[in-house]
């Protein structure tokens, strides 16, 4: 890659670190598992996106997995086409625990990425019941294509 196109990416990267939800800032927040989504390939235009997605939650605990579908949106710059993108996120909940499709719902929050052939993203996000669970990239998503985004995204997702 070249410096131009990995400088933006480091910027926007960055914000989503920053500016993202954090275990502090919504007060006592534990792991309480792993949220696992399967993004659908699309074209992104120039001022945002709309995917469908497929997701997986495994409870940290070992208990039942619940399946989720949703779509994820992005406004701002966002400008390509990607295949499928994997996304894994580390679900932060109040100590109280997580009742079954408690991930239901909205949430809001920042996001990134960049690919050329093989890329990177991340997404940090708030919401759910009571705006009181984040995703926190739990590691950086997987993407193939060609694509950059920066932007503001949001997430709807219901319990199958």
């Amino acid at each position: 890659m070249t410096k131009t196109f990995l400088v933006p990416l480091a910027v926007a990267i960055g914000a989503v670190v920053l500016l993202g939800p954090s275990a502090q800032a919504a007060g006592e927040r534990i792991q309480v598992g792993v949220l696992n989504c399967t993004v659908a390939s699309g074209t992104n235009f120039l001022v945002g996106s709309t995917k469908r997605l497929a997701c997986r939650f495994s409870p940290a605990n070992g208990g039942m997995v619940e399946h989720y579908r949703g779509e994820i949106t992005r406004v701002g710059l966002d400008l390509g086409k990607t295949k499928s993108t994997e996304i894994r996120w580390a679900v932060l909940a109040p100590k109280t625990g997580l009742r079954a499709g408690a991930l239901s719902g909205k949430y809001g929050g920042v996001s990134a990425e960049a690919s050329a052939g093989a890329g990177v993203g991340a997404n940090a996000l708030i919401g759910g019941l009571e705006r009181s669970i984040a995703l926190n990239p739990l590691s950086i998503q997987t993407q193939e294509g060609v694509n950059i985004a920066a932007g503001v995204a949001g997430l709807k997702l219901t319990r199958q």
